[in-house]
């Protein structure tokens, strides 16, 4: 019956990454759309990415580049350390960095702090390859909010991850200098933390805010960087702070299976491109570059 028989539905995913950025993405089907108690959850299956995680309005996960971010997060510093038994995973209730952090034979426990559990849930339901270890024995979950849980540990912990959402309402504590003291304490005398800081394209400034915030507390701060094709610009960052190991140095080598992380990458993600540096221009980072 001419034009209207063969129209077909055309229905995109649509995130506002900055006021001038747009990612879209082609959808099959809404799986899910509720509010939880602290944000909305929607979950989207796309043509192009796969199943979508989306957290007011902002990608979190896609089946198809989830790895590249959550085995930075995880194995830039795990690896760094010479025996990471205690891990505390504050945020990433989609449990991808979990199930990166458990392929360490050298863990004992891992502890996971994210304040929806709606979002754990989701991910139980919806991501059971992202969220798979979130059943292991070794793995703790609270569902309450990290900036009091963290507030109560000291030297605790061998490695901290702080796999946070953006930094707007219940998590901007997440990206200030009291929170990376809680964290500091937190940790045992050789431990890590990483914190991922966003893209030096779409957020500059909370880069060198961020970066600022941690040279505040830690004796060492280092930034890795690497590819996130769903995130905005796709450049991501992540930054490490250290009491007295050098993360630069690759202690242990990468657990089998990874696709993003390896060996090489270890030292790559550290090699900074000028306008990066520019950007963060911190007296020890510039150090950390001339050696």
């Amino acid at each position: 019956m001419g034009a209207m028989e063969r129209r077909v539905a055309d229905l995109w995913f649509t995130e506002y990454q900055t006021p001038n950025l747009r990612l879209g993405l082609r959808i099959r089907d809404v799986l899910l759309n509720k509010q939880s108690p602290y944000q909305h959850i929607l979950v989207v299956d796309t043509d192009q990415y796969g199943k979508v995680l989306v957290l007011d309005g902002a990608i979190q996960l896609t089946e198809n580049d989830e790895f590249c971010y959550h085995e930075m997060m995880a194995h830039l510093v795990l690896c760094a350390h010479p025996c990471p038994e205690r891990v505390l995973v504050i945020g990433g209730g989609d449990g991808g960095v979990v199930r990166e952090a458990i392929k360490h034979e050298a863990v004992k426990k891992v502890t996971l702090v994210d304040i929806d559990e709606d979002v754990i849930n989701t991910s139980r339901t919806f991501f059971p390859n992202v969220s798979c270890a979130l059943e292991d024995e070794r793995v703790e979950i609270k569902p309450m909010d990290a900036l009091l849980y963290v507030k109560e540990r000291f030297n605790e912990f061998d490695i901290v991850i702080i796999d946070s959402t953006d930094p707007v309402d219940f998590a901007s504590g997440l990206f200030e200098p009291e929170f990376y003291r809680d964290v500091h304490k937190a940790l045992k005398d050789n431990g890590l933390m990483i914190a991922q800081t966003e893209s030096p394209f779409a957020e500059p400034k909370l880069l060198s805010e961020a970066v600022k915030g941690l040279r505040s507390v830690f004796e060492n701060v280092y930034l890795a960087w690497g590819v996130v094709p769903t995130y905005p610009t796709g450049f991501w960052t992540y930054s490490v702070g250290s009491k007295n190991i050098d993360p630069r140095i690759q202690r242990r080598s990468a657990p089998k299976g990874t696709k993003y992380y390896s060996d090489d990458m270890h030292s790559l993600a550290f090699k900074l491109p000028p306008f990066v540096w520019e950007i963060i221009d911190g007296d020890n980072l510039k150090e950390a570059k001339a050696d």
